[in-house]
């Protein structure tokens, strides 16, 4: 003799002792969500600058470093006109495609006083090589780890690249950006001067 067989729906069924399903769903929904708001706002955190270490301002204009060339590039050279200061490394995709648009950038307002430098924050050779697939007018410096530093003293406390750093003619940071420049960036960064 068998016995009956019983069909339980899922919805409503206990799982052995058990929160019904449709209040176990509810509680992965409500811990779905928590996590998905935790590492969002974890990942707007990290895409913010953050405070600037007193002093990093004049800090940076005593900087010097090392180009792909061979000579050295001494940021006192860019005090007196507004800068665009960008952070950045060859392994770096972001970096990477911004870089024709800050050369561009660079070009068409140089006349008007603007002037770019580029900080790698890479290994000299790769630089090198990589500056000989893609020329760029701008100066850049070969920052390594030092420039590391520098970007966590204005302000990039997670290391992340690009980082754009906007100066005056003053050498008073007008703007910082974490992320990729846009060309809207670069219009307003323009006019704030």
């Amino acid at each position: 003799m068998t016995a009956p067989i019983t069909e339980f729906s899922p919805a409503v069924a206990p799982a052995h002792g058990s929160v019904p399903m449709s209040r176990r769903r509810a509680l992965y929904a409500g811990v779905a969500a928590a996590a998905a708001a935790g590492g969002a706002g974890l990942a707007w955190w990290r895409l913010q600058p953050h405070a600037m270490q007193a002093g990093a301002e004049q800090a940076l204009w005593t900087q010097a470093f090392d180009t792909p060339e061979g000579a050295r590039l001494a940021m006192q050279a860019f005090a007196g006109k507004p800068l665009l200061l960008n952070f950045w490394a060859t392994w770096c995709p972001p970096c990477v495609d911004e870089l024709p648009m800050l050369n561009t950038f660079h070009r068409n307002n140089k006349e008007k006083g603007w002037q770019v430098v580029g900080l790698a924050i890479d290994q000299p050779s790769s630089v090198r090589k990589f500056l000989t697939r893609l020329p760029l007018d701008f100066p850049v410096g070969l920052a390594g780890l030092g420039g590391s530093e520098l970007g966590r003293s204005l302000g990039n406390l997670t290391g992340g690249l690009p980082f754009t750093v906007v100066f005056s003619a003053e050498g008073r940071v007008l703007h910082r950006k974490m992320g990729q420049v846009t060309p809207q960036d670069l219009q307003t960064w323009v006019a704030m001067r």
